[in-house]
């Protein structure tokens, strides 16, 4: 058998037929090619940016399975940021809870963005978009502009060092926001419970095949497959092998198990500095979107500060965990938005975006 129709993916090996390396490569793309694609992408604003500039920053934000939910429309001295119900999660998130904290998050980014740049304005909920109105002024620059396009989750073991206390006092105070409360987890004891929640909640969503097949409708496993779509969960994101998408799929369905996920989430929140649970005090779509600005802010004030951190939410999605969430992070009776582990870790490849023209209305 010729060697190179054999392919090793998490411990066991696949029998690669009519696929020649030429073919496979081709089929995949290349990982250059995705690398030049993130950067410009993620390119610097220029000192004078035009709206559709502020626009592509704003996409930058984090995103439940890099849906990026989300339409813009600019008019004007106004740009509205709108649900895409085209991307909607419904077996993972069937209120649109994330859909509406991901709208939150590229509301931060824009006004982050656009404040930096000359453009300071005010926002507002309108039903179920956002408003930002906005005037021309001198630009005032902002610390955390430069995290934007650094920032990414980083799904990946941590090396465990604990945070200093000023750093952990400019994580609370970068996410501090009317109507949002956010709960610090750094003991060891307290991280291992929210461990086993997380774990919970990763055992009844392997169970679900509602929630597998909405899993694999959004991965990506090829650089080409990625840039097409310019969405999605590519799995180079994750310290994955890239493969033709053929036998991407094959593989999630060899490898992909309830054990194997429990060990990697268990070895992950045991490697993280901290968790931080984000509550709302209202479940409303107001409210959500105000977590989300609040998570952004945090993420990338973690950026600035050469942490990392992922979404670990699996409590939050399983409902039945959510009332021990609440009260493992004392505010019983609230219902917990996000949770999010943060370290120091190692840098992986970004994830996909869409291009603005996509995501204007």
């Amino acid at each position: 058998m010729n060697r190179r129709n054999l392919l090793t993916v998490a411990g066991g090996t696949l029998l690669l037929t009519g696929l020649g390396v030429y073919g496979w490569r081709s089929s995949v793309g290349s990982m250059a090619g995705y690398e030049a694609y993130a950067s410009r992408l993620r390119a610097a604003l220029a000192p004078e940016p035009q709206i559709l500039d502020l626009i592509r920053y704003a996409t930058l934000a984090a995103n439940s399975h890099n849906t990026q939910p989300w339409r813009f429309h600019a008019d004007g001295g106004t740009i509205d940021i709108l649900p895409d119900p085209s991307r909607r999660t419904p077996a993972v998130d069937p209120d649109d809870h994330h859909l509406f904290v991901s709208l939150g998050c590229a509301v931060e980014n824009l006004l982050i963005a656009a404040t930096a740049s000359g453009r300071p304005g005010a926002l507002s909920v309108e039903g179920e978009s956002v408003r930002y109105a906005f005037s021309t002024a001198q630009a005032r620059p902002d610390p955390l502009l430069a995290a934007i396009s650094a920032r990414q989750s980083t799904r990946a073991d941590y090396d465990g060092r604990p945070l200093a206390a000023a750093d952990l006092d400019k994580l609370r105070a970068a996410a501090d926001m009317p109507g949002v409360r956010l709960v610090l987890f750094t003991e060891r004891t307290q991280i291992d419970r929210l461990r086993d929640l997380v774990i919970a909640g990763n055992d009844a969503q392997m169970a679900d095949p509602a929630f597998i097949a909405e899993l694999k409708h959004w991965l990506r496993f090829s650089p080409r497959s990625a840039m097409a779509s310019g969405d999605g969960l590519f799995s180079a994101t994750t310290g994955n092998p890239v493969l033709p998408e053929p036998l991407g799929g094959i593989a999630l369905d060899l490898f992909f198990t309830a054990a194997g996920e429990r060990d990697k989430y268990a070895r992950q929140m045991d490697s993280s500095a901290g968790v931080a649970v984000f509550l709302a005090e209202e479940a409303d779509r107001a409210h959500w979107i105000a977590v989300g600005r609040a998570c952004q802010r945090f993420a990338l004030t973690a950026t600035g500060l050469g942490l990392r951190h992922a979404f670990v939410n699996q409590a939050v999605e399983v409902a039945r965990l959510r009332p021990e969430l609440a009260a493992l992070a004392g505010e019983s009776g609230l219902r917990p938005d996000i949770v999010m582990r943060f370290g120091y870790g190692p840098s992986l490849p970004f994830s996909p975006r869409r291009p603005v023209a996509a995501v204007l209305v």
